[in-house]
């Protein structure tokens, strides 16, 4: 390895070291329109993260965002984006066959090696569903290491569902519960809150593993309610939003209490963040 003198000392330099914070072209092979105002761009990338893991996105002149991943794969990430500022506006114009620059995975995903032997209960909310697609394609590959899965998803409408093109696979696979939150013409399923619905289901605390994404109240909330079903703490991983700038515990933007999201987390068993939750 080359050696380098810096104030008065020799270091070796391992040129095939990264620079954590220089990002790398990845080339877009896909865009899918998922609702009127969200898109999943899936990227080509080797990074193989792990699921809840997440990404830094940037657009030369204009930010940096990050953004979770929203698939489970080595050869590719699927970023699913909001358009709510200039970043996410400019991503959503993203054409396939163009770049992103993109550095990552960073951050600690849910520990399904932990899980195994367990039967798991995933809950997202909103765009909290494409971190927790992370979750269920690592399931669908690993099939035989967890017992039984439900799934609880809930939107604000119909027009709202994210990967609807995924819904009859998990349906064969999975116990599929979806709900929105106020009746909408056309409609037949369930009508209300996610944790009412969660509630109404019965299910047993029993050799389980709950997994919950979604805005923070949402979270406040549904974790209530598990508590009210039996649940412990322990058993609830979370997955916190904060705005992660920089993505590896140095700009301290995502400070929670004593924890860094981005370094500590993003996933959280929740005994360990109850009372530093909004």
């Amino acid at each position: 390895m080359p050696i380098v003198n810096l104030w008065g000392k020799n270091f070796e330099i391992d040129k095939k070291m990264k620079n954590i914070y220089k990002p790398e072209l990845a080339s877009v092979t896909k865009v899918i329109e998922e609702t009127e105002d969200i898109k999943t761009i899936r990227i080509k990338h080797d990074s193989n993260p792990k699921p809840g893991q997440f990404y830094e996105v940037s657009v030369m002149g204009i930010g940096e965002a990050p953004f979770g991943s929203a698939s489970y794969s080595s050869e590719y990430v699927d970023l699913t984006i909001r358009a709510v500022g200039n970043l996410t506006n400019k991503l959503m114009n993203v054409k396939q066959g163009e770049n992103l620059a993109v550095r990552g995975p960073y951050g600690n995903g849910f520990p399904m090696e932990k899980f195994k032997g367990k039967d798991i209960v995933i809950i997202g909310g909103g765009t909290g569903v494409a971190p927790v697609r992370t979750v269920i394609e690592y399931i669908e590959i690993n099939r035989e290491d967890y017992g039984e899965v439900d799934l609880f998803f809930g939107f604000r409408s119909p027009e709202e569902f994210l990967f609807k093109y995924d819904f009859d696979k998990w349906k064969e696979i999975f116990k599929f519960n979806i709900t929105i939150d106020k009746p909408y013409e056309g409609w037949e399923g369930n009508v209300g809150f996610l944790n009412a619905l969660l509630e109404k289901s019965e299910i047993s605390p029993e050799n389980k593993i709950v997994i919950l994404v979604g805005p923070p109240i949402m979270i406040k909330v549904t974790v209530e309610s598990l508590e009210k079903m039996g649940f412990s703490d322990d058993q609830i991983y979370v997955s916190l939003e904060r705005m992660m700038q920089c993505g590896v515990g140095k700009c301290g933007h995502c400070m929670v209490g004593d924890k860094y999201v981005c370094k500590d987390g993003p996933v959280f068993c929740y005994e360990t963040v109850k009372g530093m939750v909004d």
